[in-house]
């Protein structure tokens, strides 16, 4: 049997800016996706704390330091600028994987910079 468990979450981020006619995806700052161990082109699940809405897109990379949290395409319908969001990852894990896994969680201030981590460990992963 295989379960699916959370691998990454980046906690509180402050969307920049939400751009309707571009396609579709959310830029997210490229030190952010590394301290979330977040690939390029990865499914993000999005919980919008500000209103409640939840997508599902996928993330591409913005530039080193910039804070970028961009959602872009038909889910910027769903955020716009100033919204505070949870953005997840999830792996699937056989058992014996899952008992041993920790996801890496990324807390953030207002301006998308890190205050702390929970890092887990990937070695269940590989």
């Amino acid at each position: 049997m295989k379960l699916t468990l959370l691998k990454s979450k980046l906690h509180r981020a402050t969307v920049t800016h939400a751009e309707l006619d571009y396609e579709g995806s959310c830029a997210i700052d490229q030190d952010l996706l590394d301290a979330a161990n977040i690939l390029p082109f990865e499914q993000l699940h999005i919980y919008n704390l500000t209103n409640g809405e939840r997508f599902t897109t996928y993330a591409i990379t913005a530039p080193r330091g910039s804070g970028t949290i961009g959602v872009n395409g038909a889910a910027a319908h769903k955020a716009q600028a100033s919204d505070l969001l949870i953005i997840c990852t999830y792996a699937a894990f056989k058992n014996k994987e899952a008992e041993h896994f920790k996801p890496m969680l990324v807390y953030l201030n207002n301006a998308n910079i890190i205050t702390h981590t929970n890092h887990g460990s990937l070695a269940a992963m590989l």
